[in-house]
Parts: structure tokens; C-alpha cells; sequence
């Protein structure tokens, strides 16, 4: 594209009626693929941690995350962590649309580079979620950065919080990866089978120590990847 036309095609991008629209329709999609995919026997349910131990830090892994806003137990709501990008809009509208509330911001393993992308103001703002009663999804890892390795964003919350951070994945046994992609995103596919798999609930102390968060880190990446690949396994095998 020449730049007039990457300019021109930013505003329409930008435009906030193109981004309701893609939003339903968005939305609507997402929404048909999930309902399409029939759960497997081992799929677990969010409903029964979420009463005894709520409320959660769901962590998922970047580009793994487009069917888990219809996985929230019933009659209770979740705050998002989004993007501030103007790109991170269509995204932020189908979570309002799925019955959820967004927060905005973003962070990183450094604390200066959080700042900077408003992610003091997001831990803020997902803590008195938290306290609020309500659950908040958090993707793990960094975007642009190392996939599927966990930042301390999400340790940081849990200790300011205390609240458990939860590894969680949902898995169809059709999909697409985008192998271009930085993160290796899934597109989910219809008629086929899902999984959703929890992990054992991971705490962080409010006292925790430099070295104490490093292992918490450590722990949400090793069990992200465990229920990852479990969910996708038992997608697959229909069982």
C-alpha cells in the first residue's frame, strides 16, 4: 500500500462506526464457533474454583484467548486487561459485548516500560477489580516479547491483590495457527469438540521477594503450558 492509502485505510480502522460494526459481527462469530464445538467429557468448568477460591487471575497465553470470554460462570463478571492500541479497539468492544469489562493498559517484565505503557495504572485498576469481586483475565506472556514465558505482570497482581492466579486454556480440535504470527495465534474453528482445563491455583505472598516472584513466574509458564497442551490433547482424542 502506498501511504495515502495506509493513511486512508487507518481512518477507516480508527472510525469508531467500522468498529461497533466489526464488533458485532465479530462477536457473533466467535460466539457461533463456540457454541459449535460440543465439550469433551474432561472439560472442566470454571463455576466450582470460582466459588471456593474467587476471586481469579485467569492467565491465558497471546492468541489463545478469543473463546474464553464465554467460559465466565454465570451471573458473575470479569475485567480484561486490553491493549491501549487504537489496533486492541475491536477487541476491547466484543468483550463488552460478551457481558465483561475491560480495562485498559499494558505491561511488561520491567517496571519502567509498564509505566509507560499505563501498566502501573492497569494493576491499579485490576486490583480494585479484584476487591470489587470481580474475576480478571490477564494474558501471560508479552506481546512482541518471548511467547508462552510468562511476564511478571501477572505475578506483580497476584501479590498486590492476593488473589490465585489460575492457568487456563480452551482448546477446539479444529483450528488454524497463524504461523506468522509473533505468538502463533489460534484460530478456532466450528462443528468440532472443545476443552476447556484449569490449573491448580498458584498464590503469591504480599511479602513476596524478588527471587519468590521469579518462581511464581516460572510456576504460571510451566502450568500454562501443561494445561495448553492438555486441553488441546484432549480436544483432539474427543475425550
Amino acid at each position: 500500500m502506498t501511504p495515502p492509502e495506509r493513511r486512508l485505510g487507518r481512518r477507516i480502522l480508527s472510525s469508531p462506526a467500522f468498529q461497533a460494526i466489526a464488533a458485532r459481527l465479530l462477536h457473533g462469530v466467535l460466539w457461533f464457533i463456540y457454541k459449535t464445538n460440543r465439550p469433551v467429557a474432561s472439560s472442566q468448568d470454571l463455576a466450582g474454583i470460582a466459588k471456593s477460591d474467587g476471586p481469579l487471575i485467569i492467565a491465558l497465553w497471546h492468541g489463545q484467548q478469543s473463546l474464553v470470554q464465554f467460559t465466565r460462570p454465570e451471573n458473575e463478571k470479569v475485567a480484561s486487561l486490553v491493549s491501549r492500541s487504537v489496533d486492541a479497539e475491536i477487541n476491547a468492544r466484543v468483550i463488552l459485548l460478551a457481558g465483561n469489562e475491560v480495562v485498559r493498559g499494558s505491561g511488561g517484565r520491567e517496571r519502567e516500560a509498564a509505566s509507560r505503557k499505563g501498566g502501573a495504572q492497569a494493576l491499579i485498576a485490576l486490583r480494585n477489580a479484584l476487591r470489587r469481586g470481580r474475576h480478571v483475565v490477564m494474558i501471560a506472556d508479552i506481546s512482541k516479547g518471548a511467547p508462552r514465558q510468562a511476564g511478571d505482570g501477572v505475578v506483580r497482581l497476584a501479590k498486590v491483590s492476593g488473589r490465585p492466579i489460575v492457568p487456563l486454556a480452551l482448546a477446539t480440535s479444529r483450528y488454524h495457527v497463524v504461523d506468522k504470527a509473533w505468538d502463533k495465534m489460534t484460530i478456532n474453528l466450528p462443528f468440532g469438540r472443545r476443552c476447556l482445563r484449569i490449573g491448580a491455583p498458584i498464590h503469591v505472598g504480599p511479602d513476596a521477594s524478588p527471587d519468590e516472584l521469579e518462581a511464581a513466574r516460572q510456576k504460571v509458564t510451566a502450568e500454562l503450558n501443561r494445561v495448553t497442551a492438555a486441553a488441546y490433547e484432549a480436544a483432539e482424542a474427543g475425550r
